[in-house]
């Protein structure tokens, strides 16, 4: 071990890095700190060092990894950002990896709801990856904490990305797949969990979509099925006692109208006039709440005038 050490040494430029460290700013966490995440440091493999931009306050044993592919669909995304938003507000510390898709959509979910996410980077601290992930990142820093154990100008590779799905499932009780194909990298992560003896949940999905197949051999195989975040949550011992109102994700103001409307879908797909024949409101009526509701990100829209709800 002192010999890795000694020739990270002739590698890396220590004193330039400890300048950075000071002039991102981010901290540093290793495995001597109480602040290292106490469920990392148990399993076979934990890093040496983590830099963590954000507060390491917020590092906690109560918390769950989300995690699917990045070429997800709609409903990945929306189900995802239901289920982060659900588990932030009942205490529940959303961890995944910042990339593009699922990640991104659960980090934003858990955000939205006013609750604590950690993104766990493939790549330097100073590297955005995605590129589009760059104020994302900085609401999560707020708002929780960025955490990388690569040091800077560190790119991203084949090899960094599962070496960063290790600490998602390591410092966290259980991994939920939302959305992934067999192919996915969400799965190393599964299978890291399950290793680890932590939970492993999945979403299921359309049985004609490549982008669920994966999520459905892992509840084929064992794994936990999960319809909604009281699923996951109830694992959770100490929080079981939780009102279940905390784990709704807090209702915008809607006009008599749009309480109307939005009272008559559910999560199943109803069509536009079957919505204005149940309502008994004229058809510009609906029309008009319609349009606010999905402007309130409280329904969706899919082809042919059908309407379902978000939540």
């Amino acid at each position: 071990m002192s010999a890795k050490i000694h020739q990270w040494n002739k590698v890396v430029n220590l004193s330039e890095e400890l300048r950075r460290i000071d002039r991102f700013p981010c901290k540093i966490l290793t495995l001597d700190d109480e602040c290292y995440p106490s469920l990392l440091k148990q399993i076979y493999d934990p890093p040496y060092v983590l830099y963590v931009k954000g507060e390491i306050g917020l590092i906690n044993d109560c918390s769950i990894a989300m995690v699917g592919t990045r070429q997800s669909t709609l409903y990945g995304r929306q189900v995802a950002k239901m289920l982060a938003g659900q588990f932030a507000a009942s205490g529940v510390m959303v961890v995944s990896g910042g990339a593009r898709g699922i990640d991104s959509a659960s980090h934003e979910g858990a955000l939205n709801a006013g609750g604590r996410t950690i993104a766990i980077l493939g790549t330097g601290m100073d590297i955005v990856y995605p590129s589009e992930n760059v104020s994302l990142f900085k609401r999560i820093s707020e708002q929780g904490a960025v955490i990388t154990q690569f040091p800077f100008g560190y790119k991203g590779s084949k090899y960094t990305f599962p070496v960063r799905n290790r600490i998602v499932a390591g410092m966290t009780q259980g991994t939920l797949v939302v959305e992934a194909n067999r192919a996915s990298g969400a799965l190393i992560t599964a299978n890291l969990a399950g290793e680890y003896g932590r939970n492993v949940y999945a979403v299921p999905g359309r049985i004609d979509s490549p982008r669920s197949a994966g999520c459905h051999d892992l509840i084929r195989d064992g794994a936990q099925l999960c319809e909604s975040a009281e699923d996951v949550i109830s694992e959770f011992t100490h929080l079981k006692a939780v009102d279940p109102d905390l784990i709704k994700i807090p209702m915008p103001t809607l006009s008599p109208v749009e309480q109307s409307v939005y009272g008559v879908l559910s999560h199943e797909e109803i069509q536009q006039d079957e919505i204005i024949r149940l309502s008994r409101l004229s058809s510009s009526q609906v029309s008009v709440a319609l349009l606010q509701l999905e402007m309130k990100k409280l329904i969706t829209q899919h082809p042919g005038r059908f309407f379902r709800r978000f939540y």
